[in-house]
């Protein structure tokens, strides 16, 4: 049998092996870091041998606070870290010249616990530095730590900061998504049961796009303790609110109708930014109801935090029933935002 990898697969490894030495150049991750005071934000960057950006500033902010400033020489990380790259950009383009199917599951398997281990030891960087806090610091917070998300939005005192890859860390993804589907078209190749079984691509391909296509969905809302984005008063009244949600998974939360509304209006997120928003349903305040696929009654009985008097339902029977006690007006998503 057959034990060489096809010349389009051996062409696409040598292209993934000179595309991971681009991320020796390249930052690999990116948090960003937003608050009133800093309105044109703040940004971190991890290189894979240094740490760039607003890094003296963070680092002064990091103090009050208590938490460790950062400094590219106390990570190990960034010394192995270069190597580790330049070792399987060599990999690639060795596996393409010996062009043995093995060899390329081995090199697979390696670069997909790599990964793995990589983000574990990011995660366990980032507790160790939201964690442990000098007992001394100004600002002390009881039960506050000020771990960053490992990927997405998470609001830190009056910081949202969001965390996601940047050109590095999308090549290695894009690297391993491609070397994922040269294995799975390998293997198609030498087994002659999967070789008939032409599902199984489409289905691994169909899982990929899935979960690349993913958004975040809303969060709970937290009545008495999360804040409003828009008029910043505490989130009191848990039959009303809403969420909006970016394309980047940042959420946005409101206690009222109004608030989101003219938050809208006043184009604090480009509307093409914009992935969702969602609405308490009234009649169940845990459920929060797409505004695409809501209800809404418009009634000045409802008395809503912020006068936007505006209820949000899953149907229209809801609806209804909430009209013999609070008499208004039926409205829709598109004349709210008018």
């Amino acid at each position: 049998m057959n034990n060489k990898v096809s010349n389009s697969t051996r062409l696409i490894m040598v292209m993934c092996g000179i595309g991971l030495l681009i991320v020796l150049f390249t930052p690999i991750w990116r948090i960003d870091l937003s608050a009133p005071q800093y309105p044109e934000g703040l940004y971190l960057l991890i290189y894979a041998n240094k740490l760039g950006g607003n890094v003296d500033i963070i680092n002064g902010l990091n103090h009050y606070i208590g938490m460790k400033t950062l400094h590219t020489d106390d990570f190990m990380e960034f010394k192995v870290l270069p190597g580790i790259i330049i070792f399987f950009s060599i990999l690639f383009i060795l596996t393409a010249i010996i062009a043995k199917r093995k060899l390329m599951f081995v090199l697979f398997g390696l670069f997909v616990s790599f990964g793995v281990l990589a983000m574990v030891d990011f995660w366990r960087w980032e507790y160790d530095y939201g964690h442990n806090l000098d007992p001394n610091a100004a600002i002390i917070v009881p039960g506050m730590a000020y771990q960053p998300p490992l990927i997405g939005y998470k609001q830190l005192l009056n910081f949202g900061a969001y965390s996601m890859p940047d050109l590095g860390g999308w090549i290695f993804i894009g690297v391993g998504v491609v070397l994922l589907i040269l294995v799975i078209r390998e293997w198609k190749g030498k087994n002659p049961a999967v070789r008939r079984n032409k599902s199984l691509v489409a289905a691994s391909l169909a899982l990929i796009l899935m979960l690349g296509a993913c958004n975040a969905g809303p969060e709970p809302m937290v009545i008495g303790k999360d804040q409003c984005d828009f008029c910043k008063m505490t989130i009191s009244d848990a039959r009303f609110g809403a969420q909006l949600i970016t394309k980047k998974n940042k959420i946005y939360k409101f206690d009222d109708p109004h608030c989101v509304t003219t938050f809208l209006n006043e184009k604090k997120v480009e509307k093409e930014n914009i992935a969702s928003v969602y609405f308490i349903n009234f009649s169940k305040p845990h459920d929060l109801i797409n505004a695409e696929k809501a209800f809404f009654l418009q009634s000045p009985s409802l008395r809503s935090p912020m006068n936007g008097n505006i209820a949000a339902f899953t149907n229209a029977d809801s609806l209804e029933a909430t009209v013999r006690t609070h008499y208004g007006n039926t409205i829709t998503w598109e004349d709210m935002q008018k």
